[in-house]
């Protein structure tokens, strides 16, 4: 059955649990996680990985190789169990923090750098995996999410029986993008035109410094019902739950059922950036309470019971190191963009105002001594 944490703001609503923290399995009477353990290391390792991504990315901003780093310590599952439910046609938005379901959606680790060393002019071709561009200003990308699940309902990729063609979307944002009306007008437009996406909110319990007790008086996934549609709280800790939930409700949406908001309670273990300094509002003792609760220690704990060999784990350290290489070398190499290209990414056509602009710069670049012609 789904066991609530006592921990987060309001037991109104329960809260879905398919892993316990002791790595056991445990049933809920509508949301089933159907993979096998094949499925289950599968995605071990993709927690594994994306946290490497992550420790990886915060060593180099603290040798002075980026210049920031927004830390998804502990928010693994949310990510992992939530992007592995996204088929290929489906199209997902998110915000600086979502390393994990870059990963799964198949985006170059490296290329999650390229912003915070000051290198990247717009990053990757959101049609290459159907992820959007992370999203700096704070929940924005529901807006945009919502938009393009409009769009999808349009062009007949919605509700059409057919499991290659019907799509839908996932809108992550956090608990402090929640209080921003332009998460609210999302959800008004998602349920007035049914839209075909998921709003998935990692609730990491602070938007920076403020908890979310300061923030909400109920459970975030019981605004929803507000809108008139369907919220549902998950522990985001555990990948099976978030797996299993996402599955369902993408499912839904490409059916035509319509937008849901999932709620997952997890933890920011790390800062909220590197120039954060998360011990001035939050104690020690909170964070150990959620390092019990880590989201990899209890898949790992599970595949140990289910006779896992020790050389899987082996491998997988190995996997590891050599991403963990693969990054810093990447990250070395990266040189100085071509700031004329500015002007081409404007407009998917180029003005004849904006190519007068790119041909003045060049003009005045042109001038010094060294520059690019």
């Amino acid at each position: 059955m789904s066991a609530p944490m006592s921990d987060q703001v309001g037991d109104d609503l329960p809260l879905v649990q398919l892993l316990t923290p002791s790595g056991e399995r445990v049933e809920n009477p509508e949301f089933h996680f159907d993979g096998d353990d094949a499925a289950i290391r599968g995605l071990y390792r993709d927690l594994v990985l994306a946290r490497r991504i992550d420790v990886e990315a915060y060593a180099l901003q603290r040798h002075g190789e980026i210049g920031l780093w927004p830390p998804a310590l502990g928010q693994e599952a949310a990510q992992v169990g939530s992007g592995r439910a996204l088929r290929p046609q489906d199209f997902a938005f998110g915000t600086y923090r979502e390393h994990g379901v870059a990963w799964c959606r198949g985006v170059e680790p490296a290329d999650l750098l390229g912003w915070v060393r000051g290198v990247e002019l717009g990053g990757w071709d959101p049609y290459e995996h159907n992820y959007n561009l992370p999203s700096i200003i704070i929940g924005a990308q529901t807006l945009h999410a919502t938009g393009y699940a409009m769009g999808l309902t349009l062009d007949g990729a919605v509700g059409t029986g057919d499991p290659e063609r019907d799509a839908a979307v996932v809108a992550y944002f956090g608990d402090g993008a929640s209080s921003q009306g332009d998460v609210m007008e999302a959800f008004d437009f998602a349920a007035v035109n049914h839209a075909p996406v998921v709003f998935f909110c990692q609730n990491n319990q602070y938007a920076i410094s403020v908890p979310t007790s300061r923030q909400t008086a109920v459970p975030i996934a019981q605004r929803a019902s507000g809108f008139g549609f369907r919220g549902v709280r998950v522990d985001g800790n555990d990948v099976l739950a978030c797996h299993a939930v996402t599955t369902a409700a993408l499912q839904q949406a490409r059916d035509g059922g319509g937008p849901m908001l999932i709620e997952a309670v997890t933890y920011r273990m790390g800062a909220h950036t590197t120039s954060d300094d998360p011990t001035r509002y939050r104690e020690a003792d909170e964070v150990e309470s959620w390092r019990a609760k880590d989201p990899i220690d209890r898949v790992r704990a599970y595949l140990d019971s289910a006779g896992t060999p020790p050389q899987f784990f082996t491998d997988l350290e190995g996997e590891g190191d050599l991403l963990g290489e693969h990054l810093r070398e990447r990250c070395g190499m990266m040189g100085s963009p071509d700031l004329a290209e500015l002007f081409d990414h404007v407009y998917v056509e180029q003005t004849d105002e904006l190519r007068e602009q790119q041909a003045a710069f060049v003009a005045w670049r042109g001038q010094y001594e060294g520059s690019p012609a």
